[in-house]
């Protein structure tokens, strides 16, 4: 695996390369910093790739698109873990989108495995722990698009048990399982389907968190009523309607349903979902969003959900995972109380991540 910097060597160096205070560096990295979704593996299988070797942007204009994370920066970042995301083709045949999910699952996991220095692939909060102790980041690994699924939900049963932390139900296009928030297939008024409900009840069996961000409120809403509700639920990369009204945004009824599981919501990057310009984001922005489901759904439900290499567009000044020190700043200047901070950076999903899986 390429290099990369340990900035722990210098926190004033680092805190000065950013443009912000030390006391933020220093708070950052004294905490667990956990993402919730990180789409790079997509660039893996589309344009090959890996998710190990440090790719950093070579457009004029960084955090368009790809190009925001990979391992190695990951890393000099001091991410300490992140739920890696495999993205289901919906133009696939049923059985081809099984197929490809058990190929990608494996690639995935083949790749991490390649640098068992640097990375781990972890289950639970034993092996999360045992991963940073060792100074390894901690992979889990996620789907996006439960139509990978759909066609063969006892794949879940073949898989190593514990292998996959998430499932997101839908993603921009509607399936048997339910239908999207996206506007390619909102128009239709259904909800959560059969097979939808048969794989929220596969996955609380598995304790697989039911991930529900790209739902339409319908689907929500039913897996809500279907789900374990001795389970936590999440919605893992999302913004919110409190801040800026969005078909991709979750509302405050259903924050505090999240919040009533114990669960957990992850706020994403992409600046329009945020409330800004296109090319025009803020980090501030993000922070807002955080602040808006701490005041609705309580201290212990806000984390971080970047999107990053999702095709989303960043923060004009976060451009990429290398900058995240500066949402720290920005939530010390709001007034935020230090332990705030290290909840929404990583304390809250290990709570959630310790009430679901030990």
């Amino acid at each position: 695996m390429d290099a990369w910097i340990d900035h722990r060597r210098d926190p004033a160096g680092w805190a000065q390369a950013l443009g912000i205070s030390r006391e933020a560096v220093e708070l950052y990295l004294a905490s667990e910093v956990i993402d919730l979704h990180v789409d790079s593996f997509i660039w893996r299988r589309i344009l090959g790739r890996s998710v190990t070797t440090r790719r950093d942007p070579w457009f004029p204009i960084k955090g368009i698109s790809f190009g925001h994370a990979d391992l190695p920066r990951l890393r000099e970042a001091q991410v300490g873990g992140a739920t890696w995301v495999v993205t289901t083709n919906p133009l696939r045949e049923g059985p081809d989108r099984v197929a490809a999910f058990e190929r990608n699952v494996a690639e995935l996991s083949r790749e991490l495995g390649t640098v068992p220095d640097e990375v781990a692939l972890v289950t639970n909060l034993a092996e999360y722990r045992a991963a940073r102790s060792a100074g390894k980041h901690a992979a889990f690994l996620g789907v996006q698009g439960g139509n990978a699924l759909d066609h063969d939900i006892s794949v879940l049963d073949r898989l190593p048990r514990g292998l996959l932390l998430r499932v997101t139900l839908v993603h921009l296009s509607n399936s048997e399982l339910g239908v999207t928030s996206s506007p390619l297939g909102s128009l239709s008024p259904a909800g959560l389907g059969r097979r939808g409900a048969e794989l929220v009840e596969k996955l609380d069996e598995h304790r697989i968190f039911v991930d529900l961000a790209h739902a339409n409120p319908k689907t929500f809403w039913d897996a809500v009523a279907v789900h374990d509700r001795t389970r936590p639920l999440a919605v893992t990369h999302t913004g919110v309607a409190g801040v800026h009204r969005h078909w991709r945004n979750v509302d405050d009824a259903q924050l505090r349903a999240i919040a009533e599981t114990g669960g957990i919501v992850g706020i994403m990057y992409h600046a329009p979902f945020l409330g800004d310009p296109l090319f025009g984001g803020r980090a501030e922005s993000i922070v807002r969003h955080l602040e808006h489901v701490r005041r609705v759904a309580g201290e212990d439900v806000a984390a971080l959900g970047s999107d990053w290499d999702g095709a989303i567009v960043t923060p004009r000044d976060m451009p990429t995972c290398l900058e995240l020190p500066k949402l720290v700043e920005i939530m010390l200047r709001r007034d935020w109380a230090p332990e705030a901070v290290t909840r929404v950076l990583g304390a809250n999903f290990l709570r959630v991540l310790a009430a679901l899986r030990g």
